[in-house]
């Protein structure tokens, strides 16, 4: 028997029980009834589908968004602004609209490679799917050649600090989180990697022994030619963003999860760039 909760065990989106035994199923049922959401009964291999393709389609709504910032960046729009416009259409929803640095974690990467490779082992060919995983991992690649232009066009000698390494805020898991592809291809490129994040530092220093890790922020920051937003912790977002600039040895951030304000970042003197906003 499989069962299958969206958000968290107490209040979940939906309750997917798979099983080959109705009335097993059943009791499972109704043992599921005080979360009062929605129960779906079905067969095993429906129940997994219904786990892979879900987390599959909200990891090609991140993507997607990701890519549609890249074409706002060139054409001058603001990505956020069009995804608060995208999510009043309750086709569409708000969640999972914010461009960044992509996803990562064990759920999205596992089940989607997971869904292609079920297409592939039945004679298709998971384009979307392709696409999907294709776009994420492009993201880190693309944030640190952002970088490189921003410090000069050479990371040889540079000192980048980055400000978070989970894969997202309020957690310390470091699975296929973007921080880890960003700091070992900066390492690649000749630039000294620090970083700082409030939990997930003594998850990653065995992920990551060539990153200097600090234990705030500001020390960080210190005679940095960069910093890098890689997680959105809302401990950044309030930081004093003067004494920062003060800190740094140039005033270069890039916010790969656009937790500041672009005006507000120039208007104060930084080399700033956001995804997906001008």
């Amino acid at each position: 028997m499989k069962v299958l909760q969206s958000v968290t065990s107490t209040n979940p989106h939906r309750t997917v029980i798979g099983s080959l035994d109705k009335d097993a199923a059943n009791k499972v049922a109704h043992l599921h009834l005080p979360l009062r959401a929605p129960i779906v009964i079905t067969d095993l291999r429906t129940a997994e589908m219904i786990k892979y393709a879900s987390n599959a389609f909200l990891a090609t709504k991140i993507s997607f968004m990701n890519e549609l910032a890249d074409l706002c960046e060139l054409v001058g729009a603001d990505v956020k602004e069009v995804a608060a416009g995208m999510g009043y259409d309750a086709r569409i929803g708000r969640h999972f609209l914010d461009a960044g640095l992509g996803w990562g974690g064990s759920c999205f990467p596992k089940d989607v490679e997971a869904l292609a490779f079920m297409a592939k082992e039945n004679g298709l060919n998971p384009r979307i799917l392709n696409d999907v995983m294709e776009v994420n991992y492009d993201r880190r690649k693309a944030a640190v050649e952002h970088v490189e232009k921003m410090v000069g066009g050479d990371l040889k000698g540079k000192t980048i600090g980055l400000l978070g390494l989970a894969f997202k805020p309020n957690t310390d898991d470091m699975r296929d989180a973007p921080a880890i592809d960003i700091a070992e291809a900066l390492t690649k490129a000749g630039a000294k990697v620090r970083a700082y994040d409030p939990v997930s530092m003594e998850v990653a220093r065995p992920i990551l022994p060539a990153v200097e890790m600090f234990d705030e922020p500001y020390k960080m920051a210190k005679d940095c030619d960069a910093l890098m937003v890689v997680t959105e912790w809302n401990e950044f977002k309030q930081l004093d963003l003067e004494k920062v600039k003060e800190l740094l040895k140039s005033p270069v951030i890039y916010d790969g999860r656009n937790i500041y304000d672009p005006r507000l970042m120039r208007e104060m003197g930084f080399n700033y760039r956001a995804i997906g906003r001008s």
